[in-house]
C-alpha cells in the first residue's frame, strides 16, 4: 500500500490531551473521518520534543511508554496511556535511509517511547493504539533546508505504507502566550505568511524562514516545532501541493494550523 500524504500537525499545550475545549482536539479527533481515511501499515512521527545532536530514532520491541515530558499540569493529564506497538523495522528502515542518503550518523534509543509531541495528537488521531510508532528526533542546531533533506531522504517510506507526521506548532512562543488577550498580530502575520508560502509551493522560502518570514525570530523563539514541518514537505518532494487542514490560534499566539502535502505521483 503505497501514501501520496504527508503531514504536519499543531499539538500546541499539552493540554489538548484533556481540554474539550480546544478547537484543534476536535479537529485531530475527526481525523480518520474527515482527513485520513486510510490505515497506515505504521507511523513515523517527528516531534519537537526529542532534540538530539544527531538523528535518533526510537527502537521499541514491544510497546512504546508514554513520556510526561510536562510539569504542573492536571493530574489526570499524568494517568493517560497511549500504549502503541513500537516499530523496530520501520526504525531499521529509517536508519538505512538516512544512512544511504549521506546522514551518515544515526543513533539509535531501544528505551525512549513517546513524548507528548508523539502520543498527545496520535491519541487523538488513532485512539485504538494498534498502529506501530516510530519517533524521530530533530536537531535544532541545524537549519530547515537540512530538515527538509531529512525527509527527503525518508520519501521511499510512503510507498511502504508508512505514514509521516511532523508534529509541533506553526507558531511556538510560550514566553508570549496571553490567555486573556485576543490574537497577537504578529503571529497572525507569521502564520498567515506560513500558509501563504506553502499554498504557494514556495517551500525554498520556508527552508529560509529566518530571512523570509516576518517576525520569524518571535514566531520561533528556539526552531524545535517547526523543523518537523520541513521533514514532512521534504518526505512530499518539492513538486507536492499542500492543503491547510486546520486552522486556530489558542493563548494569543499558539498555532495549531496544520497542513496535508500530496505528492504529485502515486
Amino acid at each position: 500500500m503505497g501514501l501520496k500524504d504527508t503531514f504536519y500537525v499543531s499539538h500546541g499545550s499539552p493540554t489538548l490531551s484533556i481540554d474539550e475545549s480546544i478547537v484543534a482536539r476536535k479537529f485531530l479527533q475527526s481525523w480518520k473521518k474527515d482527513v485520513f481515511g486510510e490505515k497506515p501499515n505504521s507511523i513515523l512521527i517527528i516531534s519537537g520534543h526529542w532534540d538530539t545532536t544527531v538523528p535518533t530514532v526510537n527502537v521499541i520491541q514491544t510497546t512504546n511508554d508514554t513520556i510526561y515530558d510536562f510539569y504542573g499540569f492536571p493530574k489526570p493529564m499524568y494517568q493517560l496511556k497511549y500504549p502503541a506497538p513500537g516499530a523496530p523495522h520501520l526504525a531499521k528502515r529509517v536508519k538505512e535511509l538516512l544512512k544511504n542518503s549521506g546522514f551518515n550518523r544515526v543513533d539509535e534509543d531501544k528505551k525512549r517511547g513517546l513524548d507528548h509531541g508523539a502520543w498527545v495528537p496520535l491519541m487523538l488521531m488513532y485512539p485504538e493504539a494498534d498502529i506501530p510508532v516510530c519517533q524521530l528526533s530533530v536537531q535544532s542546531h541545524m537549519d530547515g533546508t537540512y530538515h527538509y533533506n531529512l525527509g527527503k531522504a525518508l520519501a521511499p517510506l510512503k510507498d511502504e505504507g508508512v505514514l509521516i507526521i511532523g508534529s509541533g506548532s506553526a507558531v511556538h512562543n510560550l514566553g508570549a502566550i496571553n490567555p486573556r488577550g485576543g490574537v497577537a498580530p504578529w503571529a497572525l502575520e507569521f502564520d498567515n505568511w506560513l500558509k501563504d508560502a506553502l499554498l504557494d509551493g514556495r517551500y525554498e522560502d520556508v527552508n529560509h524562514y529566518e530571512q523570509k518570514a516576518p517576525h520569524a525570530r518571535k514566531a520561533h523563539p528556539h526552531p524545535d516545532h517547526f523543523y518537523p514541518l520541513h521533514v514532512a514537505i521534504g518526505a512530499a518532494g518539492e513538486n507536492s501541493k499542500a492543503k491547510l487542514i486546520h486552522s486556530s490560534i489558542e493563548l494569543g499566539s499558539l498555532s495549531y494550523a496544520s497542513y496535508q502535502f500530496t505528492s504529485d505521483s502515486s
